[in-house]
């Protein structure tokens, strides 16, 4: 024996750690992505719907509070939710690479495009929180789309630091 612990218990422990700080990083790099190309955007802002985590906070608060989120407050709380989304979601990609390496593959690329189909081009539309992806311009889904795939690199890069880490 290697003298690493492979047991199930000890890779999901593993995957949690690794994914809960890679899905961290990996939400604030998609954060300074989105902020840098809006900086660079040549639209002036007032075009834009509330973003799907603002409404995702006011249906959250609606519900556990009976009231919306206050105007002044939505930025903070959307980007609560975009940090526990981008959160769980590195929990799970954190425990499947422990089990299918291959899910890894293009070093996060295929992860992060994968939850930009899945979110934003999918459940986003689903529940309401924004448009389906036929409704979108082209730059909205190319937005989409890079924004998820430094999400994925950046949360594999994390992940495979911080498993190895672990490992030793």
């Amino acid at each position: 024996m290697s003298g690493i612990d492979t047991s199930t218990g000890v890779k999901v422990a593993r995957g949690i750690v690794a994914g809960v700080i890679a899905g961290a990083v990996a939400s604030f790099a998609m954060d300074r992505f989105q902020a840098a190309v809006s900086a660079l955007s040549s639209d002036d802002g007032t075009s834009q719907s509330e973003p799907a985590t603002e409404k995702a906070a006011d249906a959250v608060a609606e519900r556990v509070a009976g009231r919306e989120v206050a105007d002044a407050d939505k930025p903070l709380a959307g980007q609560a939710v975009h940090y526990a989304v981008g959160i769980g979601i590195g929990v799970l990609y954190g425990i499947a690479a422990e089990f299918r390496p291959a899910v890894t593959a293009g070093y996060g690329s295929a992860f992060g495009l994968g939850t930009a189909t899945l979110l934003d081009e999918g459940v986003v539309p689903a529940v309401g929180l924004g448009q389906a992806p036929w409704q979108a311009s082209a730059s909205s889904n190319l937005y989409s789309y890079a924004s998820h795939l430094v999400f994925g690199g950046a949360a594999e890069l994390v992940r495979r630091q911080v498993a190895g880490t672990l490992r030793r």
